[in-house]
């Protein structure tokens, strides 16, 4: 039988959890997934349930595996993808991204049990973000209302910096948009503000992240910025900050997969809107 767990003190205290094997923690996990009220309950299928808890003044967020069953498991091969089997690979990701100073969540449990993964049980639980706002909502209204200078190059420089960690680590996200990123505003004023990379359950974490799912996240996160009124610019600052060897790399050696982003996120976006994305002359 595998059997993994983990317990922080904090949530040991507020959640009465006195035993931290994975089978009392899974249980302990069954019983606020049990009681969420319905407007806390972000997710629930697929063996999986989502949900927001409150004990005492501090609230956490709860992700409850109990399955996903093996038909689930065969049509996501037969499509090609890997199916999330638990919570095991968002708690690697998370301490993976932390350990190369990415700004993500914070994990205050988690515990894994069975070793049949058609039926295995896990959960995570992570600190809720709270005062925090997602990039895609902050980035809205760019276009229209564009920020001030300094606070545009800040979050550019930070978006790529998280991205170039990660992809240098061997760790890719899988669902790489703005709205995956939370922003604390009240950081702006730092050299480098704090903006947490969320939503890891199906990251995948290897030596070296391969070509096509650098190209992956990139796109999607390019995709997810066309209608912020982003500028040629905008994308070069990304790009050299990105890049270890900026621009004169990106340019050169790296050119061509640039080209594969633009093409990939341009066809994410014609198939999502039915229409081109908005014209940015060409960076590489």
């Amino acid at each position: 039988m595998v059997s993994e767990s983990y317990l922080r003190e904090d949530l040991a205290v507020e959640g009465g959890v006195i035993d931290n094997s994975a089978s009392a923690l899974l249980d302990w996990a069954q019983a606020v997934a049990d009681g969420a009220a319905p407007e806390d309950i972000y997710r629930n299928k697929e063996g999986r349930k989502t949900l927001r808890f409150q004990l005492g003044k501090q609230s956490w967020f709860l992700k409850l595996h109990t399955g996903v069953g093996w038909p689930e498991i065969f049509k996501n091969l037969v499509q090609g993808r890997l199916p999330v089997l638990g919570a095991s690979n968002e708690y690697r990701a998370v301490e993976a991204l932390r350990g190369v100073g990415v700004d993500t969540m914070c994990v205050a449990a988690y515990a894994r049990k069975g070793r049949n993964p058609a039926r295995q049980r896990s959960m995570i639980v992570t600190d809720d973000l709270v005062g925090t706002v997602s990039l895609e909502d902050y980035c809205a209204d760019w276009g229209s209302e564009p920020p001030p200078f300094a606070t545009r190059l800040k979050i550019i420089r930070k978006l790529a910096d998280s991205a170039g960690r990660m992809h240098r680590a061997g760790i890719n996200h899988r669902d790489f948009y703005l709205c995956h990123f939370h922003l604390e505003e009240t950081t702006l004023d730092d050299a480098s503000p704090r903006c947490y990379l969320i939503d890891l359950h199906r990251a995948q974490l290897r030596q070296q992240t391969p070509r096509r799912w650098q190209v992956k996240d990139l796109a999607g996160l390019y995709f997810s910025a066309m209608d912020c009124g982003i500028t040629r610019r905008d994308l070069l600052r990304f790009i050299a900050h990105y890049s270890d060897g900026g621009l004169r790399r990106a340019t050169g050696q790296d050119a061509g997969l640039w080209r594969d982003v633009a093409r990939r996120a341009q066809r994410l976006y014609f198939r999502e809107n039915g229409c081109e994305p908005p014209a940015i002359p060409g960076v590489i």
